[in-house]
């Protein structure tokens, strides 16, 4: 693409963007190419990508995760967490005994698409782990977990059957979880996820996509989680200040938590 005269070039590469995306060029959750790249590719400063790819943040069109790049959005909404939790903090506060039982604690080659959101090169060696989460003794969540070997090495399946990872590496090895890049959305269970949680085949189910971060912006790990949906629910609130002006700002995200519901 030859960018034209008279119109700003950052304006003209958002639209080309937006026009690459709608006729599905770039699917949803595909991550776009990097800054370098799209500024090789119209031959401009990075500073220009950076605004045509904060006008596509800003209208939704896009999403990104500091260090891994930007991705295409979808049409669902969004909601940010308040506070970064593991899935043992959130047991012990509705009041549940947690556990986990391992189902796979194994070395495998990370894909491409798993090596974009750990940020490291294709076909590394990084560990998963399956684990099916308990809350009383009943199936809560199922769980597929990948991290890079540096922090792989560090985990047993021993000691995750009652202990987090996030507890783990803060506990046992001083590395601090700083923050989680969280998504949210629906799926069904397929035979897998059936079997494991206790539920029909095609059962909706509530998944979240997360890739959790330690200093210096370094993924520790990508992890899919699948909730039943019968066990778990969201509760949001939201405060509205008395000195707010602005009707178009939005509402200040108080709490954003989840709330298990015993199967009995």
């Amino acid at each position: 693409m030859t960018l034209k005269q008279g119109i700003p070039r950052h304006a003209q590469i958002t639209q080309w963007l937006v026009e690459q995306i709608e006729k599905g060029a770039y699917q949803p959750d595909e991550k776009l190419p990097s800054e370098n790249d799209l500024a090789k590719k119209f031959d401009v400063s990075r500073v220009t990508i950076r605004r045509s790819l904060q006008s596509l943040e800003n209208d939704e069109i896009i999403y990104r995760c500091q260090g891994l790049g930007s991705f295409v959005n979808d049409d669902r909404k969004k909601h940010n967490l308040v506070k970064l939790t593991d899935f043992n903090e959130d047991m012990k506060k509705a009041g549940l005994e947690a556990s986990s039982i391992v189902k796979r604690f194994e070395v495998i080659t990370a894909p491409k698409w798993l090596a974009e959101r750990l940020n490291i090169e294709e076909n590394i060696k990084v560990l998963q782990v399956d684990r099916l989460r308990l809350g009383d003794g009943e199936p809560i969540a199922f769980d597929t977990s990948w991290l890079p070997i540096f922090y792989g090495q560090l985990l047993s399946e021993e000691a995750l059957k009652e202990k987090t990872i996030y507890s783990i590496l803060e506990d046992d090895y001083d590395i601090e979880v700083t923050k989680g890049c969280y998504r949210m959305s629906a799926t069904s269970a397929d035979d897998e996820l059936s079997q494991a949680l206790d539920v029909p085949v095609n059962t909706p189910l509530f998944l979240i996509d997360r890739i959790t971060y330690t200093i210096g912006e370094k993924p520790i790990y990508y992890q899919k989680r699948y909730y039943r949906n019968d066990q778990v629910k969201y509760e949001m609130t939201l405060e509205r200040g008395k000195n707010d002006t602005s009707k178009s700002d939005p509402l200040p995200l108080k709490e954003f938590v989840p709330v298990f519901h015993s199967s009995n």
